[in-house]
């Protein structure tokens, strides 16, 4: 069953990479008390979540925190390694969390997981973002297809803040 409106994140441990080397985030540190913004790829350095949806919260990451938002992640079902790559490819290293579900348990637990087997991905993340008040849902829009990024992106999340 996917997560509502008004229910609470599960507890989950992701891997970042950071100037430091890799490091442990938890959900409970990232969110408590604050106002996160959280969106969700299929994939680092796929073609829409690195030409779209990715450089769409960097742009406007100012304009985000303008409104209120103390941070703001982006989750994929990939390893430490490869979010840490995506990170410091787009530019974005420092500026946003990049945070690696390796075995998709956050994922899954969300009941945000999607199958693209078909395209060659395996169990993946639905494309979604999401604003987070003290660990708690406030809103949440998935796409119908994991090749857009309309009612997820940074400009539709500006929007309704």
């Amino acid at each position: 069953m996917t997560i509502a409106i008004g229910e609470t994140l599960p507890q989950a441990t992701f891997k970042e990479k950071t100037a430091d080397g890799p490091t442990e985030v938890n959900t409970q540190d990232l969110f408590a008390g604050k106002r996160v913004v959280l969106f969700a790829v299929p994939g680092a350095f796929t073609p829409t979540c690195t030409l779209n949806h990715l450089p769409g919260y960097l742009e406007n990451r100012e304009a985000l925190i303008a409104k209120g938002i103390d941070d703001i992640a982006v989750v994929a079902v990939n390893d430490w390694h490869v979010m840490g790559a995506w990170a410091q490819q787009s530019g974005g290293l420092g500026k946003i969390h990049f945070l690696a579900d390796f075995d998709a348990a956050f994922t899954k637990a969300m009941g945000l997981d999607a199958d693209l087997s078909g395209g060659g991905l395996g169990v993946r993340s639905k494309r979604y973002a999401m604003l987070v008040e003290d660990g708690v849902v406030k809103s949440l829009h998935i796409e119908d297809s994991p090749g857009q990024a309309t009612v997820s992106s940074a400009q539709a999340m500006l929007e309704r803040l």
